[in-house]
C-alpha cells in the first residue's frame, strides 16, 4: 500500500501544506496567507497564532481532496519555517508578544556588540552575526522588553512553535541552531563563555537547548491532532529546518559542487563543501547544519521579490502582471544607463550590513516606470552575480544555478539573472522546493532508512534549462561594474545612518 508524506512550509506570507507520494508528486496542496505588520521602518511582526490556524486550515483543505485510505497512510511529516522568526512564549506555549519576523533588523546594536567580541565561535558563521538572527533578537528582547523576557518560559522560533503544536515536543533544529544561534556541534554546542560575554548568561533557561538533526524523530502527532483530522495516530513528525535550507532537499542540492538559489521574498544561495575553509562575505561555513559532516555555505539577499512587490504596489496599481512584464521587456539591457541598488532592507552578503540602502542612480526625465521596474530586476540580478563572484573569487566554482520559488515563474527575470551571471539556470518541475524538501526528508525517514540522497533522486525532477545570452552578458559586465562602484562610493554615507 502506498505511503504518503506531509510537508509544511511556514513562509513569510503564509503556511503551505502539501501531501506527496514517494515519487514526489503532490496529491493535494493548499496555502493560507497570514499578514505581516510593519510598526516602524526596519521592523516586521506577525501573530504566531496565525501560523497554527493557517496550518490547520490548509491541512483540512488538503485532506478534503484525498481518499480516506490516503489520509490514513500519511505516515510522516516534516516542517520548514522562516528563520529567525522569534517569539516569547509562556509554559502553555502561548505567545507573549508579536513574533519578530526574520527580516526585522531592530537588533542592529546588539549584533554590533556581539561581533565586537571577536569570539572564536564567530568563525563558524562568517565572522559575524546578523541583526536578523536569533541571538541578537533574544538579546534585544532582554534589553528592551524586560517584562516579557522575565515572564517568558522560552523564546523560540517559528519552527519550534509549529513542531510543538503538532506533537507536543519542544525541540530545535540543528539547522536553525547552527546557522542562526551560534551553535557548533563539533565544539560541544553552545559556547557558555560566548553567551556570558554578550549578556545571555541565562540562555539555558530561556532558549531551547535540545537540538535535533534534520530528519531526526521529534515525536508522534498528538492524540488531539490525530482525532481532529482523522489521521493515523502513529504518524510521526521528523525534524525540519530553515525553509531555504530545506529547499536544498527539494532541489537535490545535497552534495558538494552544486548551488541552489531560493528565489522569493529574499534570495538565498546555498551549497555544501567537504572541507572547512575561511570565507569572507559568506555566512558559514556552518558545521553539519544540513548534512552530517558537510559544511554549509550561504549567501543571501534580504530584498528580492519584496522590492518588486513594493514597486508594483506603489507605482503599477491597476496594471496587470502581464502588462508590467511586457513593458519591462521593451526596455533595453541596462535600462538606458539607469542603475539601482537592491539593499532596501540592508545587505546580507557579501557586505553584511543592515545599514545599506536601496538606490536609483542616473534618473532622467525620459525614463518611464518600466525603466524603474526593470532596473530593480537587474539590481537583484547584480546582487546575485556579486554573491557568485564572491564564491568564485575564494575558490568555490559555480557552473550552474538550480532555482526554485515564485520568482522562477517570471521568465524575463530569470533570463536577466542568467544573462547577468553568465550561468545557466535549471528549474525543476516543482517550484516549491521547500515543501517538497520536507516531503523528501519525511520520505527518507519512512522508506530509505534516512538516506536523503535516495529519496531526492526518486522525488526531484528537472524541467527547464535557461541558458545565458552571452552577448547580453558582455553588455551587463560594464553595468555590473557600475553597480559595484555605486555601492562602494555610497557605503560610508550609508553606514552613517542610524
Amino acid at each position: 500500500m502506498s505511503k504518503y508524506f506531509m510537508g509544511v512550509d511556514a513562509g513569510t506570507h503564509g503556511v503551505r501544506v502539501r501531501i506527496t507520494d514517494d515519487q514526489g508528486q503532490f496529491i493535494a496542496m493548499h496555502e493560507v496567507e497570514h499578514p505581516t505588520e510593519y510598526p516602524v521602518p526596519g521592523r516586521a511582526e506577525q501573530n504566531a497564532e496565525h501560523w497554527w490556524v493557517g496550518l490547520k486550515e490548509a491541512l483540512r483543505d488538503c485532506l478534503n481532496e484525498i481518499s480516506e485510505e490516503q489520509r490514513k497512510n500519511i505516515v510522516s511529516g516534516c516542517v520548514c519555517a522562516t528563520s529567525s522568526t522569534v517569539v516569547p512564549v509562556n509554559e502553555d506555549m502561548n505567545p507573549l508578544s508579536p513574533a519578530i519576523l526574520w527580516m526585522d533588523n531592530r537588533a542592529v546594536e546588539q549584533a554590533d556588540r556581539i561581533n565586537a567580541t571577536n569570539h572564536p565561535v564567530l568563525k563558524y558563521c562568517g565572522d559575524a552575526d546578523s541583526p536578523e538572527w536569533m541571538i541578537p533578537k533574544v538579546l534585544w528582547i532582554k534589553e528592551n522588553q524586560k517584562d516579557i523576557y522575565n515572564r517568558s518560559y522560552k523564546i523560540i522560533e517559528q519552527l519550534d512553535f509549529l513542531n510543538y503544536k503538532l506533537c507536543g515536543v519542544l525541540s530545535s533544529s540543528i539547522c536553525q541552531a547552527t546557522c542562526k544561534w551560534n551553535y557548533v556541534e563539533s565544539e560541544g554546542g553552545y559556547q557558555k563563555d560566548f553567551m556570558e560575554a554578550i549578556g545571555l548568561e541565562d540562555y539555558e533557561e530561556k532558549m531551547v537547548t535540545r537540538v535535533d538533526k534534520i530528519g531526526a524523530y521529534v515525536g508522534k502527532i498528538t492524540p488531539e491532532f490525530a482525532r481532529e483530522f482523522d489521521l493515523n495516530p502513529d504518524m510521526i513528525i521528523v525534524q525540519g529546518g530553515v525553509d531555504a535550507h530545506m529547499a536544498m532537499f527539494g532541489l537535490n542540492v545535497i552534495a558538494p559542487n552544486k548551488i541552489g538559489v531560493i528565489m522569493g521574498t529574499s534570495f538565498v544561495h546555498l551549497c555544501l563543501a567537504e572541507e572547512k575553509k575561511e570565507y569572507k562575505g559568506i555566512w558559514g561555513p556552518y558545521d553539519g547544519a544540513v548534512i552530517d559532516k558537510l559544511w554549509l555555505l550561504e549567501g543571501g539577499q534580504i530584498s528580492a521579490a519584496s522590492v518588486l512587490d513594493w514597486y508594483q504596489n506603489n507605482f503599477y496599481q491597476g496594471d496587470s502582471y502581464e502588462t508590467i512584464i511586457r513593458e519591462a521587456e521593451e526596455v533595453p539591457v541596462g535600462c538606458d544607463g539607469l542603475v539601482a541598488l537592491d539593499f532596501f532592507q540592508g545587505n546580507r552578503t557579501p557586505y553584511k550590513t543592515a545599514r545599506a540602502k536601496g538606490v536609483y542612480y542616473g534618473l532622467k526625465l525620459t525614463y518611464t516606470k518600466a525603466h524603474l521596474y526593470r532596473a530593480l530586476l537587474e539590481a537583484v540580478a547584480f546582487g546575485t552575480a556579486n554573491i557568485i563572484k564572491n564564491f568564485e573569487d575564494q575558490g568555490y566554482p559555480v557552473n550552474t544555478l538550480i532555482g526554485c520559488g515564485g520568482v522562477t515563474k517570471n521568465r524575463l527575470w530569470m533570463q536577466i539573472i542568467s544573462d547577468v551571471t553568465g550561468k545557466p539556470i535549471i528549474v525543476n518541475k516543482e517550484l516549491q522546493a521547500g515543501v517538497l524538501g520536507c516531503g523528501v526528508v519525511a520520505a527518507a525517514s519512512a522508506l530509505y532508512d534516512g538516506n536523503f540522497q535516495q529519496a531526492a533522486d526518486q522525488m526531484v525532477h528537472p524541467d527547464v534549462d535557461i541558458e545565458p545570452n552571452m552577448e547580453n552578458h558582455k553588455k551587463y559586465e560594464k553595468i555590473f561594474d557600475k553597480y559595484l562602484k555605486l555601492y562602494e562610493n555610497l557605503a560610508e554615507m550609508m553606514e552613517m545612518d542610524a
